[in-house]
């Protein structure tokens, strides 16, 4: 602070000194420039900063330019002198400003944009208030947070306001309060503030208003219709408020609307026919809404219009036919919309659309070549169409195509991308295609960033990637392409390619046994599920996501230290060795690890640090010995740990409990040996929704103070829809989300869950010498869908209070020393379709119930005292084989949602069985492709945008 102080004083001293001449015929006030210096030197300027423009503070100098009039961005009133405008936008200022700030000194200030400048995250200081005489203020994009400070709202000359951002950093007091004494205002972007109350009518007040913007800001409750009232409003954009409720009101001839964005809200009814009044219009986003009936023909009458998104509500009927006479249409987004008939025929009357947005618009057919008549086509999506036949050629004359999709389409051909110079973005995802071999070798594309080739029944990789010089991003997984990755692919784009996914090839290695990746940007990597028989590659430093699992590839890992910033690293399904390296612990950003199903060795490593951010551990299936590092009660983050099937030799780690995050604990086919006993506090699995103990040497009894603790269990969560468990990996560039994979023992027999729903919850203690009762506190974990105590000491009888586990899909108590009968209301649980009590010393008549009536005789084997169908020994006593009521659930006919494999398995007998069961696995299967592909493109769109 002391140096800084000295250099502002000797500044001061060289201003005075100069003074006589440097202000002899100025404009600017001395005590203002010197603010303006006093300012300058208060930031640095970073011209790496984003939306940096240029620095106009560089340009300032008391020494050659005394007049501060004369500076960059400074406006002077001619007359006094005094800085009346002052606007950095986009000026790379980087700091932080302070409540003593001395622009707080500009008393004269009319305008001031500080607007896309990098004020590190700091409030926006109190103060803004002083500066009574302003009428323009502008503050968006410029990375403050905090809260909004009140005294803005004293600025009651205040016509134009923007404080926008794109994210959620800023909150800003009662809205309401906030605006009440801002009547002169004529714009208002408070756009991305974080708000969350209702929206307020006192805004509908403020007469002036020609623009207000509340996009994304948590508003709910009800709109106010006299919003659309204000005399002089021209923009209208509340979008994404999910929670915002509202219609669109009969209105007005003579409204100066000109753009209407609603898009993301719970807006609904039908659109009135007074909408064709609005003759300014240019603009209507109604996406993502509630609206429904059928379209209004006079919007036909919206000569002007220009921009026009509906996608995503329940409109009915067909398009009008005088949507023809929207000329000047250039943007259209028609997406996941339900109208019959055609829309080809009315596209043609469209003199100059550059946006054609129709995925899943139900459009069948062939393309017709009308479209090629669309020249001006900037952007056009077709995806999720029923379309039919051949691409026509056409397409590939639309020279300033910048973006293309044709996705899930059933289309088929030839691609020629020769003539599309302009092409940025090219989506082919699911359809067959080959690419025209005469002239690929001299296709450049220079501008193609994104190419989607998944599942194009693609046998060798398209020759035009050793030609492209800026690709970003490259998909051509689930393909048939084989032998060696070349070393031309990325020769072009080397410098610029960031997204690689190969994944689901029959791919062997790389030419010349080169395993050195050169692509020193890369960020995501995915070479999965081929057939590589080659050491590990080395990844770029550069890769967050890393994943070659499901290869032949051997060796040890050491080489993945090289990647500092990795967020998922997934090897599974090799044949790697070695150890694991210490240095995946100091991988800070690492959240998912997964290097299950190798052949590693020696222990797990000790000293994760304290910060650790890995969320997902799956090490199952190695060779690890040794007892589980300590040292992962640091890993805070952590929701899932597999060590199943290792050779780990320890107590029960009870210190887990201090991980309150784990969801999932398999800990399955070890050397864990002995009680189970809590830690110096109460154990704490109160997210637990899995715990598989199976096949250790676990003893004593079971543990009622672990099993206690299982609070996720005892809540039955509702299931309107069937959610997985998976891991949101924040810090990845692409958002990706990993879901959980795991094997358990299911219905007598292991199971793969490739995708683990939210619902299922497990607990498996098989195959241990547990001894003592079963305990009655299971019953409280009434959202069990697995039970697994079989291979155990057990003895006692079977509590009556299982009956509580209503959800209860498979229950297995085999092989223990259990005595006494099988409690009636067991056939009360209507989920049941698995059960098995065999060996044991049960007796007694076997309950009867629609679920009982299907278990086969090995559930009930060796029970010497067990009677009763399905059994060949008959029950003698008098009333002993009655049937019990079923429960009101079984009556109504009630089915898990979870109990997929049943529902499929019920489609029929027989031949019927086995295709129910395969049915089932490729709906999931699909299903789960769909969302991922889908989610994957829409990510890196996204951060495309961004970076834009």
């Amino acid at each position: 602070m002391a140096p800084l102080i000295f250099f502002l004083l000797c500044t001061r001293i060289v201003f005075l000194i100069l003074l006589p001449t440097s202000f002899a015929d100025s404009l600017c006030r001395p005590d203002e420039s010197f603010a303006l210096m006093e300012f300058k030197q208060s930031f640095r300027v970073d011209r790496t900063g984003r939306r940096c423009d240029y620095p106009k503070v560089e340009s300032w100098s008391l020494a050659r330019h005394g007049d501060c009039c004369s500076w960059d961005g400074v406006k002077c009133d001619e007359a006094t002198g005094h800085v009346t405008g002052l606007d950095l936008n986009g000026s790379c200022l980087s700091g932080t400003i302070t409540s003593n700030t001395s622009l707080f000194r500009l008393f004269h200030l009319e305008s001031l944009n500080l607007a896309f400048n990098n004020f590190s995250f700091s409030s926006i200081p109190y103060g803004f208030g002083n500066l009574s005489k302003l009428h323009y203020l502008n503050l968006s994009n410029s990375e403050f947070s905090g809260k909004v400070p009140s005294d803005i709202s004293r600025l009651s000359r205040l016509i134009s306001l923007d404080l926008s951002w794109e994210r959620w950093d800023l909150e800003t007091p009662n809205l309401g309060n906030f605006v009440q004494n801002l009547t002169m205002l004529r714009e208002l972007d408070l756009s991305s503030i974080s708000m969350s109350s209702p929206f307020p009518h006192v805004l509908a007040n403020l007469s002036s208003l020609k623009s207000l913007k509340l996009e994304s800001c948590g508003l709910h409750g009800e709109f106010p219709v006299s919003i659309f009232q204000l005399p002089n409003l021209e923009v209208l954009d509340v979008g994404d408020n999910y929670n915002l409720s509202g219609f669109i009101p009969e209105l007005l001839w003579g409204s100066r609307l000109k753009s209407l964005s609603l898009s993301g809200t719970n807006f609904s009814g039908e659109i009135p026919v007074s909408i064709g009044n609005l003759v300014l219009l240019n603009e209507i986003s109604i996406s993502e809404c509630g609206f429904s009936g059928s379209l209004p023909g006079s919007l036909g009458n919206l000569s002007e219009l220009a921009h026009l998104d509906i996608s995503a509500n329940k409109f009915q009927g067909q398009i009008p036919d005088s949507f023809a006479n929207l000329t000047r249409l250039s943007t259209l987004s028609l997406l996941s919309t339900n109208f019959t008939g055609g829309i080809w025929h009315w596209l043609a009357n469209l003199a100059k659309p550059t946006e054609l947005s129709l995925s899943d618009a139900q459009l069948g057919g062939p393309i017709p070549s009308l479209v090629g008549n669309l020249t001006r086509l900037v952007w056009l999506d077709l995806s999720f169409n029923n379309l039919q036949g051949e691409i026509p050629n056409s397409l590939w004359e639309l020279k300033d195509l910048e973006f293309l999709d044709l996705c899930r389409t059933n289309l088929s051909g030839t691609v020629d991308l020769h003539r599309l110079e302009n092409l940025e973005e090219l989506y082919l995802d699911f359809i067959n295609i080959s690419f025209v071999s005469g002239t690929e070798m001299n296709t450049t594309l220079p501008k193609l960033s994104s190419l989607n080739l998944e599942s194009c029944n693609l046998h060798e990789f398209p020759r035009l990637l050793g030609h492209l010089s800026g690709l970003g991003s490259i998909d051509l997984s689930h393909n048939k392409i084989g032998g060696s990755i070349p070393t031309w692919m990325g020769n072009g784009s080397k410098e610029s390619l960031e997204y690689l996914d190969l994944s689901h090839n029959f791919l062997t290695g790389f030419v010349d046994n080169r395993i050195n990746l050169l692509l020193p940007n890369l960020i995501y990597l995915d070479i999965s599920s081929n057939s590589l028989k080659t050491g590990l590659p080395t990844p770029p430093p550069s890769v967050f996501y890393c994943n070659i699992s499901n290869n032949i590839l051997f060796g040890d890992i050491q080489s993945i230290c090289r990647a500092k910033f990795l967020v998922t690293l997934d090897l599974s399904s090799n044949s790697l060795n070695g150890t694991i390296p210490s240095c995946l612990k100091n991988i800070h950003s690492l959240e998912v690890l997964n290097l299950g199903k190798n052949k590693l060795e020696g222990s797990i490593p000790q000293a994760y640090p304290n910060g650790c951010a890995l969320n997902f551990i799956d090490l199952a299936k190695n060779r690890l010995q040794g007892p589980v590092s300590r040292s992962l009660a640091n890993c805070t983050m952590l929701e899932y740990l597999n060590l199943g099937h290792n050779q780990i030799l320890d107590g029960f780690p009870s210190w887990l409990s201090e991980l309150t995050n784990l969801k999932v604990i398999i800990l399955k086919s070890n050397n864990f040996h002995g009680p189970i006993k809590p830690p110096q506090s109460q154990f704490n699995f109160s997210n637990l929704h899995v715990m598989d103990l199976s096949d250790n040497s676990f003893n004593g009894e079971l543990p009622s103070k672990l099993l206690h603790s299982f609070h996720a269990m005892k809540v039955v969560a509702a299931q309107d829809q069937l959610e997985y468990m998976s891991i949101w990996e924040q810090s990845s560039m692409f958002g990706m989300s990993w879901d959980y994979g795991m094997k358990l023992t299911n219905k007598g027999t292991e199971r793969d869950y490739s995708q683990v729903p939210y619902a299922l919850m497990g607990i498996d203690l098989s195959n241990n010498k547990f001894e003592g009762c079963i305990l009655d506190l299971i019953g409280d974990l009434k959202s069990l869908l697995m039970l697994n105590l079989s291979n155990n000491v057990l003895t006692g009888s079977i509590p009556p209070s299982l009956a509580n586990l209503t959800k209860l899909e498979s229950l297995d108590l085999s092989r223990n020393k259990l005595s006494g009968e099988i409690p009636p209301q067991l056939a009360q649980l209507t989920f049941l379709s698995y059960f098995n009590v065999s060996h044991n010393q049960l007796l007694g008549s076997i309950p009867r119930g629609s679920r009982f009536n299907t278990f086969t005789i090995d559930s009930f084997a060796m029970n010497e005292g067990l009677c009763g169908s399905p059994l060949p020994k008959k029950c003698t006593t008098f009333g002993d084989n009655l049937p019990v009521p079923p429960s009101p659930q079984e009556e109504i006919g009630e089915e898990s949602p979870f109990n997929l494999d049943r529902k499929f398995v019920l489609i029929g007998a027989g031949v019927g069985f086995l295709i129910g069961v395969v049915l089932g696995n490729l709906i999931i299967d699909e299903k789960s492709r769909w969302f991922l592909h889908y989610s994957k493109r829409m990510a890196k769109r996204w951060n495309r945008s961004r970076r834009l």
